[in-house]
């Protein structure tokens, strides 16, 4: 046998012993099933997605969506509190398995983590009372429009509603309260909060009258996980055509989500 051959069938031989050696790739898939729980990233002061019961149990949204994903997994839930600049880290450094937790899909954060199909969307309105003849940025004219300082509301319409009178706030709950004691005459927020601050000043009922964004909410996982993010989209897709998901989110929201327009979005 030639050197040039005998050098050949070694190196192959080795590549083939570290090739051997080198451990299997780990799927969380087969973690979670093994483990006979998942644990989920929720934020649970952020309602009425995540937020604490008068017994200070989770519940919302979200904690509803992770209980029905979890028990279609036929796995026990384990519900990991996170806050918004933690949701990503939690899946990179593993204390958590998936995010659910208004996790809005963006290219920036699709760059680190993988995103479900959407579940939700997470529309960002101006919203005023019933009797509010409002329909276009225009309509603002002359208004007082109560807004959260530095919030992508807050960009539009200052881009968008020149002939509106702005009042910015620090923070939602001092921005409900101006709306409620008559200080402004409309406020621009997530649709999300408007149940919330309704329910609290039933004098001053809200509802959405422009759309301004609309973001889409998905559960978010490590990259690299092609059986999971599977399951999971099929998860989804599943539960959005069976009208479970819409059943969560009207629970919770007070409001409609279209499934079609949902699935659309997630190619």
């Amino acid at each position: 046998m030639k050197t040039g051959t005998v050098l050949r069938s070694l190196l192959g031989v080795a590549f083939a012993a570290v090739l051997f050696a080198l451990p299997a790739q780990a799927d969380t898939l087969d973690d979670i099933k093994k483990a006979g729980k998942v644990r989920i990233a929720i934020d649970l002061a952020i309602p009425p997605f995540g937020m604490t019961d008068d017994k200070m149990q989770p519940t919302g949204s979200d904690v509803d969506l992770a209980r029905l994903l979890a028990k279609d997994l036929g796995v026990e839930l384990e519900i990991v509190t996170t806050t918004g600049p933690t949701r990503i880290p939690f899946l990179q450094t593993n204390k958590a398995d998936l995010v659910v937790s208004t996790l809005s899909i963006t290219p920036e954060r699709a760059k680190v983590v993988d995103f479900s199909i959407p579940y939700a969307d997470h529309p960002s309105v101006v919203a005023g009372m019933k009797s509010d003849t409002i329909k276009q940025m225009s309509d603002l004219d002359g208004k007082k429009v109560a807004v959260v300082r530095g919030t992508t509301q807050d960009t539009d319409l200052t881009r968008q509603a020149k002939g509106a009178q702005l009042v910015r706030y620090e923070d939602d709950a001092t921005m409900a309260l101006a709306f409620a004691s008559g200080q402004v005459d409309v406020l621009a927020t997530a649709r999300s909060l408007l149940p919330a601050i309704s329910k609290k000043n039933p004098a001053r009922t809200l509802e959405p009258k422009i759309t301004m964004q609309t973001f889409y909410l998905a559960i978010g996982m490590r990259k690299g996980e092609p059986r999971l993010l599977e399951w999971v989209n099929n998860w989804v897709r599943t539960n959005l055509q069976n009208g479970r998901l819409v059943a969560i989110y009207k629970t919770h929201h007070g409001v409609d989500i279209d499934p079609a327009m949902l699935l659309k979005a997630g190619g």
